[in-house]
């Protein structure tokens, strides 16, 4: 499943940021609750990976059994 979506830059004075809205699917789907902590790992360029700092007990099974 993906999700397009598209980076904002926002630039108050002398600082910019940029900004990626997170879709309420996705979110809802994981089970992502506000003020979770989670953070950014960087594959390569063209790959980031988003990971929650505390994991969670995944709730989907896996063919072989494993969860």
């Amino acid at each position: 499943m993906g999700h397009q979506i598209k980076i904002q830059r926002v630039e108050r004075g002398r600082t910019k940021s940029y900004y990626i809205n997170f879709p309420a699917v996705l979110a809802e789907a994981a089970q992502i609750e506000k003020g979770e902590v989670f953070e950014w790992l960087v594959e390569d360029r063209n790959t980031f990976l988003l990971r929650r700092s505390k994991a969670r007990k995944s709730f989907v099974k896996r063919k072989n059994g494993l969860t």
